[in-house]
């Protein structure tokens, strides 16, 4: 199977808000965020907006309307994220490390990890999934919880991108490289495999 997605075979599709797409062992770009990462006056205008785009662009979309919808909508929440509201107890490294422990438990078993950056408030993975991903997502955010012991602390959904291609692979390399760029070095951990490291 390609690791890279396929439009022409069978793509598993579930979710509204937030759709989830997996093809199979098909790499995939994923962010995840704690609960306090978004004020919620700033998500309920975004759901009412994006509930209004798609009611005007019913699915499937042209590659023009997946594209509009991804600079209207997908960035906006990534441009949110980076102003780091909420908590941000992932600027403690002792916090921090109990992140990593969960996403390399299951390095080679469960997901092949490509690169991946806990920020403050969130985290970008990019990885080959090796099981059902929404499991995968649930597993790490309950271990991780449980681990940090300060309660519930993630966002219900995640948000998931399927990989194209050899650039887009490496486009997702260097966004997860670049989004602690204006970060103190101690705030944020950054990994990558040496695959990733390659990508210039």
């Amino acid at each position: 199977m390609s690791e890279f997605y396929n439009p022409e075979k069978e793509t598993a599709k579930h979710g509204d808000t937030l759709p989830h797409w997996q093809q199979g062992e098909v790499m995939q770009f994923v962010t995840f965020r704690l609960a306090d990462s978004m004020p919620q006056a700033k998500i309920r205008e975004w759901k009412d907006k994006v509930l209004s785009w798609k009611q005007a662009n019913p699915e499937p979309w042209t590659d023009q309307q997946a594209k509009e919808y991804h600079q209207r909508f997908t960035w906006k929440l990534e441009r949110w994220l980076d102003q780091g509201h909420g908590s941000c107890i992932f600027a403690d490294p002792v916090v921090r490390m109990k992140i990593e422990q969960t996403l390399m438990h299951d390095e080679g078993t469960r997901a092949y990890h490509h690169a991946w950056v806990i920020m403050p408030n969130h985290v970008h993975l990019l990885l080959t999934p090796l099981a059902p991903l929404p499991k995968i997502m649930q597993s790490w955010k309950g271990v991780s919880a449980r681990s940090i012991g300060q309660g519930p602390i993630w966002q219900r959904n995640y948000r998931d991108t399927l990989i194209r291609d050899a650039d887009h692979f490496a486009n997702a390399v260097r966004y997860i490289r670049r989004n602690p760029a204006k970060l103190p070095a101690k705030t944020f951990t950054l990994w990558q495999s040496l695959r990733a490291a390659s990508v210039e």
